[in-house]
């Protein structure tokens, strides 16, 4: 009796000693791992200060990486961006049946962001312990090395794509040329920062035939005469300035997504980083996913989608403010108005029309709409890490007119900047829904 007991007890170890670690499947299953390397880029991109565009740049290499690397494991499913995004040629193929394309996909977002941060050290941190986390539940050599080796891949392919975009050379394109007419743009308090990006607009798009595709109506005609329709919406903005509500206050300084905010208290002088208005919207998208509960691979398309917007938004709307080169609010009421009058929110320094916010935050409502749907109420918790309360909206277009107001209790933008940037957005998300495809039609 005493030797059968034995005996069950090794045969029990050694079938338990035979069960696969198969703990790493799990990991890889779950949305959350894809939506934490998308946080950790958002923070090495605030810790970077990249400026708003550029951050839209970052964002929609990595997560196009990331579809193109997933897509072929649901190919009845998805279908490639190559030969939709321009200039974006045929995605190489898998090779090996050993792919966890999971892997490879996150591990294709990290490559191309961390070659287009500074702080490379805290992509590698963080894909080092994923690596670790995967290598603990019990992934196989032969699966991780092939799905590394494919997520590097795609994500070469996409760096050589990125690499003609022009952005390499309009870093060394000449800086912006103050101009001393009244109606054109200037540098403003408190650091009259030269004018970001002047070149943004040579920067190939993804969907939008050009830059200039979507113009919006001109502003206003500039007319300083106090019965005009230009110093009327002026003095909106001082006297809205003048009389903030606590509300309006708030609506401001969640939207504020100014990546880089200097403060001055004598000679010393110290800043605050925070998200961008394109790093917000990638949040909600988060969010969503979250919310939603969806898929891994939808995730990534998700964020695939939004960040390509974002890109081509960024890029029409800096077509319009270098091309109509508008003066900022608070030259003109300083100059004409009140000399000491400041904006609840610090001016980014380029010109004002159109709003990029209105414009980008549109097109990213116009993208998640058409996948969540049109009520698709959620808890916006963006910008609780810094120290602002989360805000609550009835669907993503909510939010995008939020955003937009924003800019006017900000004192940052006109109506018109906002309202026509808003159109302009809308445009430019329509466009992208009716010119990209995803899903393989059945």
């Amino acid at each position: 009796m005493r030797y059968i007991q034995l005996y069950s007890v090794f045969i029990v170890l050694l079938f338990s000693s035979c069960e696969e670690n198969v703990a790493y499947k799990d990991t890889l299953d779950d949305q959350e791992l894809f939506l934490s390397a998308v946080k950790q880029l958002t923070d090495v991109i605030v810790y970077d200060i990249f400026s708003p565009p550029v951050a839209s740049r970052i964002y929609a290499y990595s997560s196009i990486a990331a579809y193109e690397t997933i897509y072929p494991a649901y190919n009845d499913k998805y279908m490639s961006l190559s030969n939709q995004l321009n200039g974006l040629e045929l995605t190489p193929k898998p090779v090996s049946a050993n792919i966890n394309y999971h892997l490879a996909s996150i591990h294709a977002f990290l490559v191309v962001g961390k070659a287009m941060i500074f702080s490379e050290d805290k992509i590698g941190a963080f894909q080092e312990a994923m690596f670790e986390k995967l290598k603990k539940g019990g992934i196989s050599n032969s699966i991780f090395n092939s799905s590394i080796d494919y997520g590097n891949q795609v994500a070469q392919h996409i760096l050589d794509w990125a690499d003609k975009d022009m952005y390499k050379q309009t870093r060394s394109y000449p800086k912006y040329s103050i101009q001393k007419e009244d109606r054109l743009w200037k540098p403003t308090p408190p650091d009259y920062i030269q004018g970001i990006e002047p070149h943004w607009n040579e920067i190939n798009t993804m969907v939008l035939d050009s830059s200039g595709q979507f113009p919006p109506i001109p502003p206003v005609d500039f007319d300083l005469d106090e019965s005009s329709e230009f110093f009327r919406q002026l003095k909106e903005v001082y006297d809205v300035g003048v009389n903030l509500d606590n509300e309006e206050r708030s609506i401001a300084s969640f939207w504020d997504c100014n990546p880089f905010v200097t403060h001055h208290k004598g000679h010393a002088m110290f800043a605050t980083k925070k998200i961008t208005p394109g790093g917000h919207w990638m949040s909600i998208t988060a969010i969503a996913c979250k919310q939603n509960n969806t898929p891994f691979d939808e995730a990534i398309e998700a964020h695939a989608l939004v960040s390509l917007t974002l890109f081509d938004a960024f890029i029409s709307s800096w077509d319009e403010k270098y091309n109509s080169l508008l003066v900022r609010p608070e030259t003109l009421i300083n100059q004409y108005i009140d000399e000491d009058w400041m904006p609840l929110l610090q001016t980014p320094p380029f010109p004002e029309y159109t709003s990029a916010h209105s414009v980008i935050s549109r097109a990213s409502a116009v993208i998640l709409t058409n996948i969540f749907g049109e009520n698709f109420a959620f808890n916006d918790t963006s910008e609780v890490e810094y120290g602002i309360s989360s805000r609550n909206f009835n669907s993503f277009f909510h939010a995008s007119e939020e955003a937009a107001i924003s800019r006017l209790y900000g004192g940052i933008h006109y109506v018109m900047a906002i309202e026509n940037g808003v159109t302009q957005g809308e445009q430019v998300g329509n466009y992208i829904i009716n010119n990209v495809q995803t899903r393989v039609r059945k």
